[in-house]
């Protein structure tokens, strides 16, 4: 073990140690009050047991969400601005969210008819046309990737896919209108696990590729001709990269909807404290990132409680500064 992991580990271990206190500490807090005694008291059955479906139920599936999709966003965040070595890129540059957010749109329109986890199904099919899209031009005249024309694709597929969520929300009748724009802006009121547990699958894989990009993300980040000269796969690198970062993003947006700034803020603050190092920057970004977006939506269901906020905005009046503060310090 290097002395830069041997440093690294304890923070690590702390943040993943402080990422689950609030994970369990946020269920507890909101407009009604409950007790740690009564939520496991076996005095009553769970039927009955108020303040244990409030937390069971309501509350904690909601923080494990904030905690997945919080985590997951972060970690892309890392991954895409190593990728592209741009340190305003965020997950949702390459397009991968507004196709997922297409996709749900289509479904919150017209799929009335729709299984229970039909729209995050929807959104993930959407998030994987997106991908395809962008990978297929950045890889058209180039062996490997073309970051700059995987960031242009990105930013045109946005814009594009951006026109046609408003062509459907033209077509829409105003309760499904309401309904999206509800998801628009982020939304954690998830109906119990089935969300979670549909996307898990695709944000495990992603994250054991993220286990295997700690090292070549640092040669990458020296520049690709650099990489290749140390011995990396650019190519097998950049591709790993991309799909993975790519497949996370998809998977989370199809949890809690486009959830902005958390691939943005929690990098950044991160690499202020630990530094570059991508093998202690990925484990703590993760953490920090679900503890963060737990905290904002604990922040959304009780700022004007009992009117509860889409967590998208809590992030966004939080990350809007942090963005134009950091675009400064950059130029």
């Amino acid at each position: 073990m290097t002395a830069t992991l041997r440093r690294g580990f304890p923070v690590v271990a702390l943040t993943g140690v402080a990422a689950v206190i609030v994970i369990l500490t946020a269920p507890f807090m909101g407009s009604t009050s409950i007790s740690l005694a009564r939520v496991f008291s076996s005095a009553q059955p769970f039927a009955d047991n108020v303040d244990a479906q409030i937390f069971f139920l309501a509350r904690l599936p909601r923080a494990v969400a904030a905690a997945v999709v919080g985590g997951a966003l972060a970690a892309a965040g890392v991954i895409l601005q190593g990728l592209l070595r741009n340190p305003l890129a965020t997950p949702y540059t390459l397009g991968v969210s507004t196709g997922a957010a297409l996709g749900a749109m289509i479904a919150i329109t017209y799929g009335a008819m729709l299984p229970a986890g039909g729209v995050a199904l929807a959104s993930l099919v959407g998030a994987f046309v997106a991908v395809l899209v962008v990978y297929a031009l950045a890889s058209a005249r180039h062996r490997g990737l073309s970051t700059t024309v995987l960031l242009l694709a990105g930013v045109t597929l946005n814009a594009f896919f951006s026109a046609l969520i408003l062509f459907v929300q033209y077509l829409s009748d105003f309760a499904q209108t309401y309904r999206a724009l509800r998801w628009l802006m982020g939304d954690l009121d998830v109906a119990g696990y089935g969300p979670i547990i549909w996307a898990l699958p695709f944000i495990a894989v992603a994250f054991l590729a993220f286990a295997w990009l700690a090292r070549p993300m640092n040669l990458l980040s020296l520049g690709a001709e650099a990489a290749g000269t140390r011995g990396l796969d650019v190519v097998r690198a950049q591709r790993v990269a991309f799909f993975s970062a790519s497949l996370v993003t998809g998977a989370a947006v199809s949890i809690g909807g486009p959830i902005g700034f958390v691939g943005i803020i929690v990098p950044h603050l991160v690499r202020l404290v630990v530094g570059a190092d991508h093998r202690i920057v990925l484990p703590v970004s993760t953490f920090v990132g679900a503890a963060f977006l737990v905290a904002c939506d604990v922040v959304a269901r009780t700022v004007f409680a009992p009117m509860e906020l889409p967590v998208g905005i809590v992030t966004a009046l939080i990350g809007g500064p942090f963005f134009l503060w950091l675009l400064l310090r950059k130029t």
